[in-house]
């Protein structure tokens, strides 16, 4: 069973507070030139071309300016925004993916009327995702929740709306009015000060906000997006925005209007005219599902995007280049690259990274991936409690489950009802995430196991107990689980960048931009980078992948 990457970040509540050198010198490898130019009024690549016969052995060998290793999301991301920001400093880009396609975790399908999700189902759609996508000749297929419908956050046996905007504060029912309180005064800055040590999110928010806030609003959000253990996941790592506000003006409301002054002082440059404008707080994907993005890139990137290429080894060498060796259908091939960067799950990038930097490999190896499973089920919709409906139908994004609650499904997103032809008239598909860092044991249940913890959570909740059975489309299970001399070595990914797909891909947009100014050595050994992306007590970060 292989772990998803669970992207329930839709379900987040909203607290206004909260808001290389030249290869002239090699000559132990024959050069095969690649062909790869972009125009500037076009964002499609030009497919480079292998001059001369074959490449059947290690020993003939194309050059690159850059190679990304892993046809992920963020991989795909990062050579999409050195062609459109950056062409001009590396126009010859290669990504090679191990497997036969691209999208890493992304996977869409598709079958009798029902479209559904297998690993990521959404994205916030700020304005680098959007770029993304009208880059990739996406946009007329993006579709977007309604933002004024409810999310949910399970406590005392009822599913209990979370406010969406600062004038619903004193009215919803999440929290008591002296939890309401605490939190206020708390953001303010009367609260304890800051201890002497990096906090956990579940220390930074007790102390900032009080026990409710963190209770039930963010150790479900935790769970849900993260599907970690918030008294472990670091609160610099996971929220470093808001950690960043108490830094920086001595409380959540100082740092926020010091970041508003700060924004009025410095204003944004204008905002890119192609992109659309999504209303209110919402979510993203697109007509046929999250897999059009992925797809959509590979096609524009064309044959520099090399499938069922394994990486085998990689050698630095003495003019600061790289040299990669792969196991590919045609037999072993080498790549000469000025520069690389991995984007595949840190596991596999510490085994490969190994012989150039063992400290650097034995940080990723400590990365820790939490199991989790999607589970995509669908009922009649007559069998949805008769309270759950909203003018006769189920509306929402979803809901979130609190661990205190008794129930062990993590969080559903209502994926009929967020996004249009999802599942036939008259039913309705629910996808739901079971599992994470506090709840391992999964990885030794079967998947009808899973089902029916699923089944019989939902029963409990939100669909009425004498049901019948769903209908079970899908399941992705689990998965188990800056040193000198190392310039032009660049990471990527989710355990990077965050583990939503939106920051998945603003951080593609960020490595590209490092790749062009290469104000970096490297990026798996600078502990300003890679200690915020593990956690506090035993350095392990709950993250699950996408790539």
């Amino acid at each position: 069973m292989t772990s998803t990457f669970t992207d329930l970040s839709l379900l987040r509540p909203t607290i206004p507070s909260l808001i290389p050198s030249s290869f002239s010198k090699l000559t132990t490898h024959r050069p095969f030139k690649l062909r790869c130019s972009l125009t500037e009024d076009s964002t499609t690549f030009i497919p480079f071309k292998l001059d001369g016969e074959a490449q059947s052995s290690a020993g003939h060998s194309a050059t690159a300016d850059c190679v990304i290793v892993g046809g992920g999301i963020s991989g795909l991301c990062i050579a999409q925004a050195l062609a459109t920001k950056h062409w001009d400093v590396a126009p010859n880009v290669i990504v090679t993916e191990a497997r036969d396609r691209v999208g890493g975790n992304i996977t869409t399908l598709e079958r009798d009327g029902y479209l559904w999700e297998e690993g990521p189902n959404s994205f916030q759609p700020s304005d680098p995702i959007l770029t993304m996508v009208v880059d990739s000749g996406l946009r007329e297929d993006l579709v977007l929740g309604d933002p004024n419908v409810p999310r949910f956050v399970l406590w005392d046996g009822k599913l209990r709306p979370v406010p969406g905007k600062p004038t619903d504060l004193p009215f919803f029912d999440l929290m008591s009015i002296g939890g309401k309180l605490r939190a206020g005064f708390g953001a303010l800055g009367l609260r304890p000060p800051p201890p002497g040590h990096e906090e956990s999110v579940e220390e930074f928010v007790r102390r900032n906000l009080g026990d409710e806030v963190f209770e039930r609003l963010i150790e479900p959000f935790c769970s849900g997006v993260y599907a970690g253990d918030p008294s472990k996941l670091s609160m610099k790592a996971a929220f470093g925005k808001v950690w960043n506000l108490e830094q920086t003006g001595g409380s959540i409301f100082g740092g926020t209007f010091k970041t508003i002054q700060e924004r009025s002082k410095n204003p944004k440059p204008p905002r890119d005219p192609r992109l659309p404008t999504p209303k209110g707080q919402t979510v993203g994907s697109f007509r046929k599902g999250l897999a059009m993005l992925p797809d959509a890139i590979a096609t524009r990137l064309g044959s520099n995007v090399k499938l069922s290429w394994k990486l085998s080894s990689i050698i630095k060498l003495e003019n600061g280049g790289y040299s990669l060796t792969y196991e590919t259908p045609e037999g072993l091939v080498s790549l000469l690259s000025k520069s690389v960067v991995f984007t595949v799950p840190s596991h596999i990038a510490s085994t490969l990274l190994h012989p150039l930097s063992p400290t650097a490999a034995d940080a990723l190896s400590k990365l820790y991936y939490p199991p989790v499973a999607a589970v995509s089920i669908s009922y009649p919709k007559e069998a949805i409690r008769p309270e759950r409906l909203i003018d006769g139908e189920l509306k929402g994004f979803g809901q979130l489950h609190p661990r205190s609650q008794g129930v062990e499904t993590l969080g559903t997103i209502y994926s009929s009802s967020l996004f249009p032809n999802r599942a036939p008239a008259g039913r309705i598909l629910l996808l739901n995430y079971i599992g994470g860092a506090t709840n391992p044991g999964i990885v030794s249940k079967t998947e009808s196991e899973l089902v029916e913890a699923v089944d019989r959570d939902l029963r409990k909740i939100l669909i009425n107990p004498n049901a019948t059975d769903p209908l079970v489309l899908g399941m992705l299970p689990e998965m188990p689980s800056r040193k000198k001399g190392l310039q032009g070595l660049f990471l990527g990914g989710n355990y990077v960048s965050g583990v939503a797909l939106g920051r998945c891909v603003e951080g593609a947009y960020e490595v590209a931009s490092e790749h062009q100014l290469k104000r970096i050595t490297t990026a798996v050994t600078r502990s300003s980078t890679l200690n915020r992306h593990i956690s506090t007590e035993d350095r392990k970060l709950s993250a699950s992948d996408p790539d």
